[in-house]
């Protein structure tokens, strides 16, 4: 650089040096730092704005990670019902499988009874992979014992053809209701005296006609007039058949009870709409029909080769069958013929009284229960217990699988009274199906009625009970939800 008369260089620095400060000034002066209202800069401000930055992703990792852990428990929860769905499925199977061998081997009745014990069967806590399953049976005897196995449909009153007097009988149910029922199943529009017809049910909030047709599942009774939940489950609100603590609470938690230490069941395990039986015999062949002139012949035939010509002869003019044959039921012509008890029990499962393909709504006496057999007309209590105590004395004799046993128990007035509603065959059976996963977290119960005339046997009814609640010990979920097995002290604290 060259300089002018009177320049140095040290003058050139100054400037330069002049001319940067201009530079920084004009800099800062672009720049305004945070500043109080005294104008002192702010330091902190930018670790504060930092701080709730930080808070805020914190927050939303926080939340997103809540998502996840939901979302997590309810796949597992998923998966967990999944699996108590296919164990359900599983135990529905098992059922089938006993039911069918039991058939083939002539002892399905038998582990159907509710008197029966120690059967070869099991229906308790069968471990399905990791999971359980159990097929409850409401213990009619004592309501404060689990009983588990399948339930005989045959062992019931049907709904659809018990008469108003034997619907009267069952426990809990009003003369109201039981005309109610015969309005509702029949097919006329005639008022039964106490009963509906149209004109009540289509004057309710939400109107509909009377049926006039046989119900379809037990719980249609509760669209029929004086119905309720209180009458059909009585106190036992999750059909456990056992009185469990809440049941026997008073107005302390639902459902109301008297809290009397006695479990008042209504009558939903003495009913059914599923019993029918086809008029064959154990062999599969037709029944001869002795209420009809012209099976005498098929009947002197089946006499002569169960006993001889001679005496052949002389039951058939004993009973009159020949000339105006009118029995209401295989025990009158029993009487009438004059038949010993043991030619009776041989010929017993060939006879019928009516010429249908089938036979609905008869009675089992070998597996009913006390209550429902005092549904059957002209019995008293007497009479009940003593035809279950023939019943459990005589539970391994052949003599049972006649209908003619009755009339060694009853007097001729009472066994030909209820001769026509009774029988000792069964084919339809209902699981009371409860399936729990491996982990505890969900359950599945349902109820499956599976009909024994078709090779395999079929599901005709299928129905979802989980919403009636978990109806075991709560302990076994707690256990499953631990981790922990089962165990047998767990299994049998019911």
């Amino acid at each position: 650089m060259r300089y002018g008369p009177g320049q140095s260089a040290r003058q050139d620095r100054a400037a330069v040096a002049n001319c940067g400060g201009k530079v920084v000034r004009a800099a800062r002066a672009t720049f305004h730092a945070p500043s109080d209202r005294f104008g002192r800069p702010l330091s902190g401000t930018v670790l504060i704005v930092t701080l709730w930055i930080v808070l805020v992703l914190s927050g939303l990792a926080l939340v997103f990670a809540r998502s996840m852990r939901i979302g997590a428990a309810v796949s597992a929860n998923q998966v967990a019902s999944l699996e108590a769905e296919s164990i359900a499925a599983g135990a529905l199977q098992y059922a089938i499988a006993r039911i069918t061998e039991n058939t083939l081997a002539g002892t399905l009745t038998a582990i159907a009874a509710p008197s029966t014990t120690g059967t070869t069967d099991i229906y308790e806590a069968l471990q399905v992979g990791k999971g359980y399953f159990w097929v409850l049976q409401s213990n009619l005897e004592d309501d404060r014992e689990y009983r588990f196995g399948l339930t005989d449909e045959a062992g019931k009153i049907d709904l659809n053809t018990a008469s108003q007097e034997m619907l009267q009988n069952l426990p809990g149910m009003t003369a109201e209701l039981a005309a109610s029922i015969i309005d509702w199943r029949d097919s006329d529009s005639d008022v039964t005296t106490g009963g509906a017809e149209d004109e009540y049910y289509l004057l309710q909030p939400t109107p509909y006609h009377c049926k006039n047709a046989p119900l379809e599942t037990v719980s249609e009774i509760l669209l029929i007039k004086d119905a309720s939940e209180d009458l059909l489950y009585g106190e036992d609100t999750n059909l456990n058949g056992v009185l469990d603590p809440q049941e026997n609470d008073g107005d302390e938690s639902e459902p109301p009870d008297n809290s009397d230490g006695k479990l008042d069941r209504g009558f939903y395990d003495y009913v059914t709409v599923y019993s029918t039986e086809a008029n064959v015999d154990s062999e599969g062949s037709t029944r001869i029909n002795i209420n009809s002139t012209s099976s005498v012949s098929d009947l002197q035939t089946l006499l002569q080769d169960s006993f001889d010509e001679a005496r052949a002869l002389e039951i058939i003019m004993a009973s009159g069958i020949s000339s105006n044959p009118s029995f209401t039921s295989i025990l009158q012509f029993f009487y009438r013929s004059r038949m010993t008890f043991e030619e009776f029990a041989k010929v017993a499962d060939r006879l019928t009284t009516s010429s249908e393909t089938t036979l609905p709504g008869l009675v089992n006496v070998n597996t009913a229960s006390k209550e429902v057999l005092m549904c059957l007309p002209g019995l008293e209590e007497e009479d009940v217990d003593a035809l279950l105590t023939y019943r459990e004395t005589n539970a391994d004799s052949e003599s049972l699988n006649a209908i003619a046993w009755v009339t060694e128990v009853l007097d001729q007035a009472k066994a030909t009274g209820i001769g026509q509603y009774i029988t000792v065959h069964s084919n339809q059976y209902s699981a009371d199906i409860l399936a729990l996963a491996g982990n505890g977290r969900a359950y599945k119960r349902y109820k499956a009625v599976i009909d024994t005339q078709t090779a395999p046997p079929r599901v005709i009814y299928w129905r979802e009970l989980t919403n009636f609640g978990w109806p075991l010990n709560t302990e076994i979920v707690a256990t499953l939800r631990q981790g922990k097995p089962l165990t047998d002290s767990v299994l049998t604290n019911y």
